[in-house]
């Protein structure tokens, strides 16, 4: 099994620490900013960064979806991880100011794929297909920041 990555980044239109805080608000904002691809959002514990416990179903694909439990963590300044407990899969949002009124946002999402075959075709197709969600998700940030 190899390990696969996607990454997505996107220069926001606010100040980090305005976009972090969205990003963080998992009983409010968060739900907000999801696309199509998730499906029974559920907030478990805390909600607001360090501490929460939330739920979603992610449809990556029409034969692919991921039951995930997520913890979240915030390691440093400007950072959320989301460990899956339902499976490897670990996703790490990082905002960091971009300039006046401006912040960057780079979200990461590795876990370990499938061996043979089908982990080729996952190492190379899944992460297009987890960027494109992703860029919906960092498109709905982008417009509920600038609020």
């Amino acid at each position: 099994m190899a390990q696969v990555e996607a990454t997505t980044e996107r220069i926001v239109a606010a100040d980090a620490e305005k976009v972090f805080d969205a990003l963080a608000d998992y009983t409010g904002t968060r739900a907000k900013l999801l696309p199509e691809h998730f499906s029974e959002y559920e907030v478990r514990e805390g909600g607001d960064g360090e501490g929460t416990l939330v739920h979603w179903k992610l449809q990556a694909t029409s034969k692919r979806v991921r039951d995930c439990l997520l913890e979240v963590t915030e390691p440093t300044d400007g950072e959320l991880v989301e460990k899956d407990r339902n499976s490897s899969m670990v996703t790490t949002w990082r905002v960091t100011p971009a300039g006046e009124g401006e912040s960057r946002v780079v979200v990461t999402t590795t876990w370990q794929g499938a061996g043979g075959i089908g982990g080729f075709f996952e190492k190379t197709f899944a992460p297009k297909g987890l960027g494109r969600i992703y860029d919906a998700v960092l498109d709905k940030l982008a417009a509920e920041v600038a609020k």
